[in-house]
């Protein structure tokens, strides 16, 4: 039973694990080539490129993570493999979320509709708001290194002269314990963050949607289909990262009660969910990147269907 459950868990990792590339790497090579065509491009553009690329080594490192743990479990129990995959898990981490959080305060700054003076003052230098925004969080990744190294210092000095935790199982719980345990109060902030600009962003359509009434009634303009997008994108961050959150605590919570391959086959795969899921839902809510996504559908279905492309087939006939 536990082969079977095992065989299923790996197969979605590995779905996951393509599905992140594509729609990340989707991301990058359209945003990279409209920058080359327009010779220009937008801060929310560099954003997602960024954002983009650092899901892409997210996905990697779960899935690098997950093979080592089975196929190379030894190594994956030294203090120099726990070191590293801790730190780069948490720079990773560290600009994946809080790109999020920066790209969902920047359409909150201009998309929302507030009198207020100082959401006025924010708005009008939305930019500048969010490269400070950016420029802080280097700051907190420095603090969240440095406080994880001196967790894990303490951690193997601690459980250095113990021979019942050199196990790979042992080492990996310890692993999921410091980076949930450290990591919690930094990773709180751009949550809440996310989570304030989505409840503003509600309040906000709910003003509009009221002043709305008594002007036009049934139909939805473009600022409400504007706000939908981007409270379906931050909502989707929201759920998506506190499964990803949540895998680690599980993985400590339950690791003496399941077999130990089967726990991080678990934890990997519902953790894959967060940087391969979002990537789509950030496709599907840009203009851009969901007409570019079309294109290259539709050219796969006459791809498939009928062996190339019916306007390369039209030419040559007509040749």
């Amino acid at each position: 039973m536990d082969g079977v459950i095992k065989s299923i868990f790996t197969f979605i990792l590995i779905v996951e694990f393509i599905i992140g590339n594509a729609g990340n790497s989707f991301i990058v090579l359209v945003n990279c080539i409209d920058w080359v065509k327009r010779r220009t491009i937008s801060l929310v553009d560099q954003i997602l490129i960024a954002l983009a690329i650092s899901r892409i080594s997210l996905v990697w490192l779960i899935f690098g993570s997950w093979c080592v743990s089975v196929f190379f479990p030894a190594l994956f129990a030294t203090e120099k493999m726990l070191r590293m995959l801790t730190n780069i898990w948490t720079v990773t981490n560290h600009f994946s979320v809080w790109l999020a959080a920066s790209l969902g305060t920047f359409y909150f700054l201009k998309i929302a509709n507030f009198s207020n003076s100082i959401f006025l003052y924010l708005k009008w230098r939305v930019k500048k708001v969010v490269l400070v925004l950016l420029l802080v969080t280097l700051v907190l990744l420095f603090l969240n290194i440095l406080l994880i190294n001196i967790h894990i210092n303490a951690s193997i000095n601690g459980y250095r002269g113990n021979m019942t935790c050199s196990s790979a199982s042992c080492n990996f719980t310890r692993f999921s314990s410091v980076i949930a345990l450290t990591s919690t109060v930094f990773i709180l902030i751009p949550f809440i963050l996310s989570l304030a600009t989505f409840l503003l962003l509600t309040f906000s359509l709910w003003k509009h949607h009221k002043k709305m009434q008594h002007t036009v009634k049934g139909s939805r303009d473009a600022s409400t289909e504007a706000h939908s997008g981007v409270m379906k994108t931050v909502i989707t961050f929201l759920l998506l990262y506190s499964i990803f959150f949540l895998t680690f605590f599980m993985s400590v919570w339950i690791s003496e009660r399941l077999e130990e391959n089967l726990i991080i086959i678990l934890s990997e795969m519902m953790g894959m969910a967060y940087p391969s899921g979002h990537s789509c839902f950030l496709i599907l809510g840009n203009k851009k990147l969901r007409q570019a996504s079309l294109s290259v559908l539709w050219w796969l279905r006459y791809r498939f269907k009928d062996g190339e492309p019916s306007g390369h087939r039209e030419f040559r006939e007509s040749s």
